[in-house]
């Protein structure tokens, strides 16, 4: 057979908000398969075994059959390259470690161009993922050789340099839990949870609670624990010392043996223990001060190091940590048996997802002084046989022990987090027996941190994980809290800006602080910050994390939704004027205004079931999106009389906003209320738009009265001038 040309990737688009396709942001990839439209796969010889051979656990996709091994059916009965791709790079996704199952492929009006897409977290991690999977097509398509291990590898490399860590993921997914919304904010760790003025931050394990006052007081051991012994905090005596014949001074007057680190010691750097001669302190002191602080000498405490998790003042879980030996064979060295012997346990390793860390000597300087200790100096050394060597003291700390913390522990560690002012903290102490008061083990607090790591509660090497990512979102959010402000989107083509200055016009008499973005500009409490054509997805996330927004209203045109997706993952109210616009969409393959419903349809699909949706029952199509809603729906009508949708809407109890004459009507179930009189009040806006504008603000609960008063004072707004 002949080599088959390359498929080209004619058009990637990250879809960064909900559209055509699905709620979630995806990767939008144009595909023109050239030659292979011609050969579909049970037609390429040897094709589908060398996939599979390739991909094994291809078999688990089930694809549109429904079942294990559907995507094999269909790779059996023939289907296109561009399906197969999709495939292809959902495995790799999976292989990767970012799981992925949503994925479509779609034929387009040109000869053998499709349009796929798949799940994408990330931009870059999906673009990764998409030219790794090209590749890998292509090499079984031609029966040439392909690397997968080092595909998946370079894959999870970018979801490494992009994704989000462990512990701000966790956080993250607990919101994501409770549907509260959220905004990466920069390319690490900072996340915004929730809308405008409702949103909190966080940064790894920090929030925007977390005082910077606290986190110094943290970062000073020596401060902390003066802190904490005035407030009947057991904690170790101790003394910065500035030299190493200082260190071996303070050793002496605090009594033997102890222990010396650097005052802002994190992660366990520079930390020596139990040491019990002048060599020994001196030796540790300068291990202490290469880490750049002050060094601090304090009483050791025998025991086993925890670190207890405080989240607004109470303990969520707990691990213990353990001392790491080795045995010696009289043969390797003990680099040899710590790789041997430790590093292989799989729990092991460099990344962050590994609950333990791989022991290298040339970055450990206190596991090479503890070596030294016990006459082992250098990598190369060789301890006997059977000798058993100790390589970390009180190290691992990943054990869980959450069930069995004493009370009397876990007030005096929540204590601790509150009298150095801590919303979120580490709290390090040592005890031999964690189920026992501190008082009868003589165990004492030894650090207090602030932006914990999780992962040790996450994913702990021994024990039951801990929800620690949802006991943050429940610190920062009460149960009732969404974490969302209202949200109006206004889709259409004709009068949408209009309908979306009158909305953010009536939200802002009843005392709220308005963002608003449309074609005419960028709004934010009537001041115009942004010129010229607004109504598009940055603008609206601009608005979305601001924090002084109380509400945000958004024009969102189709090309908005087919470009970008919409700016918002769900709202309190959308509305759907008309279908038009179709002409400017051809390079979306929209061809006529019957296609513009799968487009519109998406500001319907993520009405919240506390919201609404406002339709134009003027038009059938847009009547029967009502089924779509999850919410209430509001219909609005200029041909109310003769309009069998909203008849029967009225008949089931629902809500519609009529015009009869001059009059806007504003009616539930049987029961009506005249809203205004345009002609009497000179309304000069064109009758949909009020129509439009009043059945959002009345989804809102804006009253009555105040809506025709607002109607009367729009044309002196500052959005009109």
């Amino acid at each position: 057979m002949t080599k088959k040309e390359n498929i080209a990737l004619q058009r990637i688009t990250y879809l960064r908000g909900p559209n055509v396709w699905t709620y979630r942001p995806v990767l939008e990839v144009w595909l023109d398969l050239g030659e292979l439209e011609d050969w579909p796969s049970h037609q390429l010889p040897g094709f589908n075994d060398r996939l599979t051979t390739l991909l094994p656990a291809l078999i688990e996709h089930h694809c549109g059959v429904g079942e294990r091994g559907g995507f094999l059916q269909r790779l059996q009965e023939g289907t296109w390259m561009g399906h197969v791709l999709e495939h292809v790079v959902i495995e790799l996704l999976n292989l990767a470690g970012m799981p992925t199952g949503f994925g479509q492929t779609r034929s387009t009006s040109r000869h053998g161009v499709y349009r796929m897409v798949f799940r994408a977290r990330d931009e870059q991690v999906a673009r990764t993922a998409l030219a790794e999977g090209h590749a890998l097509l292509m090499a079984a398509i031609n029966s040439e050789a392909f690397d997968v291990p080092a595909a998946v590898e370079r894959v999870r490399e970018k979801i490494d340099d992009c994704y989000l860590g462990p512990s701000t993921a966790s956080i993250v997914g607990a919101a994501t839990d409770r549907r509260i919304p959220h905004i990466r904010l920069n390319d690490g760790n900072l996340v915004q949870i929730g809308y405008g003025a409702a949103q909190r931050r966080i940064w790894t394990a920090e929030t925007d609670l977390t005082s910077a006052i606290a986190e110094g007081i943290a970062g000073d051991k020596d401060l902390t624990k003066t802190l904490l012994k005035a407030c009947g905090v057991p904690v170790p005596e101790g003394a910065v010392a500035r030299d190493a014949d200082a260190a071996w001074d303070e050793a002496q007057d605090i009594g033997l043996p102890v222990v010396v680190k650097p005052t802002d010691a994190n992660h366990g750097r520079g930390v020596s223990l139990d040491l019990n001669t002048r060599e020994e302190v001196m030796a540790a002191w300068a291990v202490a001060d290469a880490e750049g602080s002050e060094v601090i000498v304090e009483r050791y405490i025998r025991g086993d190091e925890h670190r207890l998790l405080v989240v607004g003042g109470q303990v969520v879980a707990a691990a213990r940590g353990e001392s790491l030996w080795v045995t010696g064979d009289g043969v390797s060295t003990i680099t040899q048996l710590i790789d041997r012997q430790l590093n292989t346990d799989p729990r092991r390793g460099d990344a962050e997802e590994f609950p333990l860390e791989t022991i290298r000597l040339e970055r450990e300087p206190v596991t090479r002084l503890l070596l030294e200790r016990q006459g082992l100096v250098g990598p190369d050394a060789v301890p006997a046989a059977g000798r058993a060597v100790l390589v970390q003291r009180n190290g691992n700390v990943a054990i869980d022990c959450t069930d069995v913390v004493h009370p009397d522990v876990a007030s005096q560690v929540g204590l601790a987090a509150r009298v150095v002012g801590l919303d979120i903290a580490g709290v390090d102490l040592v005890t031999a027996d964690i189920r026992r008061p501190l008082h009868e083990t003589g165990g004492a607090i030894v650090e207090v941190n602030a932006g914990p790591g999780l992962l040790m509660h996450l994913k702990p090497a021994e024990g039951m994980p801990r929800p620690v990512g949802r006991d943050i979102v429940n610190h920062l959010f009460g149960e009732e809290d969404s974490g969302r402000i209202p949200v109006v989107g206004v889709a259409g083509s004709q009068g949408t800006a209009d309908i979306a200055q009158l909305v953010a016009w009536l939200v802002h008499l009843s005392g709220k602080h308005v963002g608003l973005a449309c074609r005419d500009g960028l709004f934010l409490a009537g001041r115009r910050v942004g010129r010229g054509d607004c109504a598009n997805w940055a603008s609206g996330h601009r608005l979305l994390m601001n924090r002084e927004v109380q509400t945000v209203v958004i024009e969102n045109g189709a090309s908005t939704i087919l470009d970008d997706g919409l700016p918002y993952d769900r709202c309190h109210v959308g509305v759907v004027t008309d279908l038009g616009g179709a002409e400017a969409l051809t390079r979306h393959d929209i061809r006529d205004t019957e296609q513009m419903p799968r487009v519109m349809r998406t500001q319907v699909d993520v009405v919240l079931p506390e919201g609404a949706a406002v339709l134009n029952a003027d038009d059938e199509r847009i009547a029967d999106m009502a089924r779509l809603s999850d919410g209430e729906v509001l219909f609005y009508s200029l041909l109310a009389e003769d309009n069998e949708a909203v008849a029967a809407h009225r008949a089931q109890g629902g809500r519609a906003v009529l015009l009869r004459s001059s009059r806007v009507v504003l009616v539930n179930g049987a029961a009506e209320v005249v809203c205004v009189d345009l002609q009497r009040r000179r309304i000069a806006l064109a009758p949909s738009t009020v129509l439009a504008a009043v059945a959002a603000c009345w989804a809102l609960g804006i009253a009555p009265e105040l809506m025709a008063a607002g109607l009367e004072t729009f044309a002196s707004s500052p959005t009109r001038s």
